[in-house]
């Protein structure tokens, strides 16, 4: 009985069990103990998959048995696709397949799943691996492919977990609204491609052994892209000879024309051609360069041709661009703004930046001359030095009145031009007034014209002939945590990040409160810093630290204010638009010699509202330094904290804070806030042996317990 009794508690234990694993199997939950919530889905992800309205699938190409670190990232992204299927509708889906390189152990068995992956465009990437104590370079796929509809976006190498939510989530986002945007055009997207047939005959001569092939492979990628496209796009080649018309295509398009002299003593003559591929849609254009030239030294210029895979990702950039799938981020171009796109006589690149935030939005650029366009969810004034007018001020006033918000990257100097004179110093800088300064400091900031420098500052390597050693470069501040506003929830996992030529902001503490306006100070720079003013010389070999810490304190380094604005423009004349000279009446004017009417017809009058004395609610952000959008600090692979404050704050303009917050949310690097190197040291020294010596130390009084009860259970007995 008693055996009996046993077996049957054993077996109703076993099966409550079983029942237990198979009801956790379907309802179990999970706890995200990590300070940031990495392994937890952000309230935007959730949201994506659980209102899709088609069916998507994420096809997922790896290779499996993949040495450390890879595995975890596959693992990383098993566990990241379940949290999207838990919270997902039922057009969610998402598949594994595994993929061995050619040439590797188990190529055969998966070569069904390769030739899929390459189909997709997914091919391996080269990873280092140590097998038997060798160090080896292994092929790999790690990559996949979202499905959406007859639209596919690709992620072809996933070798970090960094970011990966981000990338899924808003890739989900924008297969989402290209759907929507394509089925809604009234008319085709052209595609154009421009080719002169005089280049075939040059084409030896500058390197280039595939120009026959360009037209073939253009069409094959826009027949592809069509086929995804629900067949919106129109494909035309035209081949232009004429000279005149080729001058205009390149001045309309910046496509790029050649010019060469006769060569071969006369058997080429002397001609000119044009290459380059244009998306058009709805009098908009975008302009892909099918060559490039590169400037090798020793060897001169080289030619080469733009590869498929590029010109396939930079035709589907610029259709989106064009037909409005993301929201608009409008860009002043006028008084002398950084250009987004370089160009000659330019000093710095936004190269980075442009890329980086033509991802989530279609930057407009704006001009004074068109016009601030309502509905426009910000605007971005980047280092500006021509002088605005008043009416210039009020069009960004009235913007801001509209609920524009502001992102203002102000330089309160610039480099001087070289004058020759011996007694101008290398890397001084003049200050720069632009009539800016007024419409902000009505608003309640104002950007001091001088430069921070810090003695927590960028420490440059010098090369070994000119010593060795660092160079401190005092006007390269670093930002560490304590520094940074980290109760504002964007700024949060942002723990450091470098300042170049930056001026301090004050606030005008009357007008704030005055206007209830809110002020978040995002950051600025340590205890150790101070001002330069007057002469600004940028040599490191110059500046040195005041003495005895005279001046130096914290100063606010960038603001952003909040709330309903006071138009500058309330209690002054409402300023007039200035005459246009190149309106069709002036030009037959100046064409005919007679005076146009001074009385405007209807057609000729402008109405676009009322004036508006107040903003709704709005933002302003303001730094005092152009560099921070630049290619210097902006990465292009968005893996430094300096691209995740500038791509979080142009977020938050745009009320996209739930994206800022998940893009921010993995950041790794997560430095310890210790400032003393005695305190340094010792930690290191009490995690490399005093732990040790702890469990040391825990193992001889468990060993000296023992040891006393063995005593008294014998002295007991």
């Amino acid at each position: 009985m008693m055996k009996q009794k046993r077996y049957m508690k054993f077996t109703v234990y076993l099966a409550a069990i079983v029942l237990i694993n198979l009801v956790a199997a379907t309802l179990f939950f999970r706890v995200d103990l990590t300070a940031n919530r990495v392994y937890s889905l952000s309230k935007v992800s959730k949201n994506v998959v659980s209102t899709l309205k088609e069916p998507l699938t994420i096809n997922v190409f790896f290779t499996s048995n993949l040495p450390s670190p890879y595995n975890t990232v596959e693992q990383y992204l098993k566990d990241l696709l379940d949290e999207y299927s838990l919270n997902s509708n039922t057009y969610f889906n998402y598949r594994f397949y595994d993929v061995s390189a050619e040439g590797e152990i188990d190529a055969a068995r998966t070569e069904t799943n390769r030739k899929l992956a390459q189909n997709y465009g997914i091919n391996p990437v080269q990873i280092q691996v140590v097998e038997k104590d060798e160090m080896k370079f292994k092929k790999a796929y790690m990559g996949l492919v979202i499905i959406h509809g007859d639209m596919v976006e690709r992620i072809p190498t996933i070798t970090s977990t960094d970011g990966l939510e981000y990338k899924l989530t808003t890739s989900i986002q924008r297969l989402n609204s290209k759907i929507s945007a394509l089925l809604n055009l009234k008319e085709k997207v052209k595609v154009r491609l421009y080719l002169s047939p005089s280049l075939q005959t040059i084409a030896p001569h500058m390197g280039i052994k595939d120009l026959p092939k360009v037209s073939t492979d253009v069409k094959k990628v826009v027949d592809d892209l069509n086929t995804r496209m629900y067949g919106r796009l129109d494909y035309i080649l035209t081949e232009p000879s004429n000279e005149a018309d080729m001058t205009n295509l390149s001045k309309n398009y910046n496509l790029m024309m050649l010019k060469w002299p006769a060569l071969e003593d006369g058997k080429i003559p002397a001609g000119s051609g044009i290459i380059g591929l244009v998306t058009e849609y709805d009098g908009k254009s975008f302009m892909i360069p099918l060559l490039q030239a590169y400037n090798i030294p020793l060897f001169g210029v080289q030619y080469k041709l733009t590869d498929t895979p590029t010109i396939e990702d930079a035709v589907e950039q610029g259709i989106e661009s064009l037909i409005g799938i993301n929201e608009n981020l409008g860009y002043l171009t006028d008084k002398g703004t950084l250009s987004l796109y370089g160009g000659p006589g330019s000093t710095a690149s936004l190269g980075n930046f442009n890329n980086l935030a033509s991802k989530s939005y279609s930057i407009k650029e704006i001009s004074f001359k068109q016009g601030i366009p309502e509905g426009l969810s910000s605007l971005l004034i980047v280092r500006p030095t021509g002088q605005f007018s008043d009416y210039d001020l009020y069009q960004i006033d009235q913007a801001l009145m509209r609920g524009t918000n502001l992102a203002v990257f102000l330089d309160t100097f610039m480099e001087a031009a070289p004058t020759g004179s011996p007694y101008q110093q290398q890397g001084q800088l003049v200050p720069v007034n632009t009539g800016l300064e007024r419409l902000l400091d009505h608003y309640g900031v104002k950007v001091d014209q001088s430069l921070v420098l810090d003695e927590n500052c960028f420490k440059q390597r010098l090369p070994e002939q000119y010593g060795g050693g660092e160079q401190t470069i005092y006007f390269a501040p670093i930002i560490e945590a304590g520094q940074i506003n980290n109760k504002l929830d964007f700024m949060k996992n942002i723990k450091q990040f470098i300042t170049y030529k930056i001026s301090p902001l004050s606030l005008n503490d009357q007008q704030i409160k005055n206007n209830k306006l809110k002020t978040l100070r995002l950051f600025s720079s340590s205890e150790k810093s101070w001002e330069m003013k007057g002469q600004i010389v940028l040599n490191p070999m110059l500046i040195k630290p005041p003495a005895k810490g005279e001046g130096m304190a914290s100063r606010p380094l960038a603001y952003i204010i909040e709330g309903s604005f006071p138009s500058y423009f309330a209690h002054r004349p409402t300023p007039s638009k200035p005459a246009d000279d190149t309106s069709p009446s002036a030009k037959q004017e100046n064409l005919k010699g007679t005076v146009a009417p001074k009385a405007p017809t209807a057609n000729q009058l402008e109405q676009k509202g009322g004036f508006l004395s107040s903003s709704k609610p709005a933002k302003i952000f303001i730094i005092g330094s152009s560099e921070m959008l630049t290619d210097n600090l902006v990465s292009e692979q968005a893996d430094n904290t300096n691209t995740t404050l500038i791509m979080n704050v142009i977020d938050v303009l745009n009320n996209k804070e739930d994206i800022a917050l998940m893009r921010s949310k993995v950041q790794t690097f997560n430095p310890l806030d210790v400032k003393d190197e005695k305190v340094k040291v010792a930690a290191k020294f009490f995690n490399i042996a005093g732990l040790p010596v702890i469990v040391v130390i825990f193992g001889l009084l468990v060993l000296l317990r023992r040891h006393n009860r063995r005593k008294r259970i014998e002295a007991a007995f």
